[in-house]
């Protein structure tokens, strides 16, 4: 069976890592149900739609590399910039889950192993990637930049190594790890650079206009006055 993109197909890991893994993803969502209701408000709920919809969309792009191995965008680090780690983890697990039973993309019984890989494990790479450096770069709309694109990059790598991680706790197909981690890492490694791009991308976009529609900035005690952006060239947003 070949690993295609990150959407773990039926039958490629064993019954009790998925088992275990869907146990994890059911209470992990439980608890984001709850945190994202907390940072959810008027402003942010409309988002969170749009959100979803873009990452459904991204997600439904394959691109493959070499016979057996794709990859697509993620779209973890945005939702997690935009609507927060809990929301953009629900934004994230709820796509995968309509992919799922409605398209067939990645199997049913792989579900909780792709909402780890996707929705946890990359949402919250890319939180922890945005809380540190919004603190430690410039308050500017070069910042912001730097932060997205280091925070998409590294969040398709770090759900394509979840993967590895479960292949590596049970995985049944004849590949060697070696060959899976190589072909997953370094197809996701180039993707990443592309998710950054895109990220940063969209979400400089928004700040410009909207930077009160930006949940990391506003978590990070940046200025972010509704209908103004959040810096102008390089000076700061104090």
């Amino acid at each position: 069976m070949d690993p295609v993109a990150l959407h773990i197909a039926n039958g490629l890991v064993n019954a009790p890592v998925w088992l275990a893994y869907l146990g994890i993803a059911v209470v992990a969502l439980v608890v984001c149900v709850k945190r994202a209701g907390r940072d959810l408000d008027e402003r942010l709920a409309p988002m969170a739609g749009l959100v979803a919809a873009y990452i459904f969309a991204v997600q439904m792009l394959n691109f493959p590399v070499f016979p057996g191995v794709s990859g697509h965008l993620l779209g973890a680090a945005l939702a997690a910039l935009l609507v927060g780690p809990w929301a953009g983890a629900l934004c994230v697990s709820i796509v995968l889950i309509v992919q799922a039973f409605v398209f067939a993309d990645g199997g049913v019984t792989a579900l909780g192993l792709n909402i780890g890989n996707m929705a946890l494990v990359g949402t919250v790479a890319a939180y922890g990637v945005i809380a540190l450096l919004l603190r430690v770069l410039p308050r500017t709309i070069a910042g912001l930049s730097v932060t997205a694109f280091v925070a998409g990059l590294l969040s398709v790598v770090a759900a394509a190594f979840g993967f590895v991680l479960q292949y590596a706790l049970g995985g049944v197909a004849p590949m060697p790890l070696g060959w899976v981690a190589g072909a997953v890492g370094g197809t996701h490694l180039l993707i990443g650079i592309g998710e950054g791009l895109i990220t940063a991308i969209t979400v400089v976009a928004v700040a410009r206009v909207r930077p009160d529609l930006v949940h990391a900035l506003r978590q990070a005690g940046w200025r972010t006055p509704e209908k103004a952006p959040v810096a102008v060239g390089a000076g700061s947003a104090s």
